[in-house]
């Protein structure tokens, strides 16, 4: 591929899943199927925690944040990704990349310090009871989201803007369903080194950042419990954590997935496939994370189902 002679590329080609034309209605069956489970998995945790008072407390509104946030997540790529299979066409314009990449990078670090956020309401839950409607106060919980909404916009918004400082070759191809920040830097014609430092750090800044406070709040949250002579009181204590550790984990795990597959395996197929499981999997498990562990939310969504049959039963 020559370099372009300083003029501006019309779009991208998303390579996807794979080329296979007899495997296109099976993709497109599985992700519109995951899709739509995920928004309705979803939307189902935000309805029950606002139409239900007990729920109005910080733990359940970060939760909805949470989930809130995983529907944006999917809808930044999966509907797109359906598009093209269905018109069997696999562009993207360039502005639609940049704005793909924009909102992918916002809401999937914004994923990250929710999840930090809810970790910290935890310790402070477990380690301070007795403080805690004190130090988790409403202004407290919405400024974390707001700070946390705000720094990911700065990060998304100095990505996609260097981003769009780069030159790129003509008949561009990217190995992935969706335009990842990474696929388009390594793309670039013109010199990314700075692009690919300021990524780097950045990652390191806002990924390693909130899991290490993840991580300080799980080791005092233990040490906590480690103390606790009833054995009552550890297993309540280890419940209130069990749902928000099990999706921390399949984040990171999944996350971390990708990025060691595709350091050890160079093909472009693997890497693609294995950012189905943080892009789609993880924010379509969620909500069952949340909903099966937890007797609340399932008590929630069973009022919630009951009011809705009676309604339907009004003339």
């Amino acid at each position: 591929m020559e370099p372009g002679n300083g003029t501006r590329i019309s779009e991208f080609v998303l390579l996807g899943l794979s080329e296979e034309p007899d495997l296109q209605p099976l993709i497109f069956g599985l992700f519109l199927s995951m899709y739509l489970i995920t928004v309705f998995g979803n939307l189902l945790i935000i309805l029950a925690i606002s139409s239900d008072s007990h729920l109005h407390t910080p733990m359940y509104f970060f939760l909805a944040n949470l989930s809130f946030v995983d529907i944006c997540f999917t809808s930044t790529t999966i509907p797109k990704m359906l598009v093209n299979i269905e018109t069997q066409s696999k562009v993207i314009t360039y502005e639609g990349c940049i704005t793909q990449m924009y909102f992918f990078l916002l809401f999937g670090v914004l994923d990250d310090f929710l999840l930090t956020v809810m970790a910290y309401d935890r310790f402070v839950a477990i380690c301070h009871p007795l403080h805690y409607t004190v130090i988790m106060h409403p202004r407290l919980c919405g400024l974390l989201v707001l700070v946390s909404w705000i720094m990911c916009v700065l990060n998304s918004l100095v990505e996609s803007l260097m981003a769009l400082q780069l030159s790129f070759c003509t008949d561009l191809e990217i190995p992935q369903f969706f335009c990842e920040l990474n696929q388009m830097v390594q793309l670039a014609c013109s010199d990314n080194f700075l692009n690919i430092m300021v990524m780097y750090f950045l990652v390191g800044l806002l990924g390693g950042g909130p899991l290490a406070g993840i991580i300080y709040s799980y080791y005092r949250i233990v040490s906590s419990i480690r103390r606790m002579s009833s054995a009552l009181g550890k297993y309540k204590a280890f419940s209130t954590c069990a749902s928000h550790l099990s999706v921390v984990s399949l984040f990171y795990c999944t996350g971390l997935g990708v990025y060691l597959s595709s350091a050890v395996s160079h093909s472009s197929h693997s890497s693609a496939t294995a950012s189905v499981m943080y892009t789609v999997v993880t924010p379509m498990l969620n909500p069952f994370v949340y909903s099966l562990r937890n007797k609340d939310i399932k008590g929630s969504l069973y009022f919630l189902i009951i009011s809705c049959t009676r309604l339907k039963k009004c003339p």
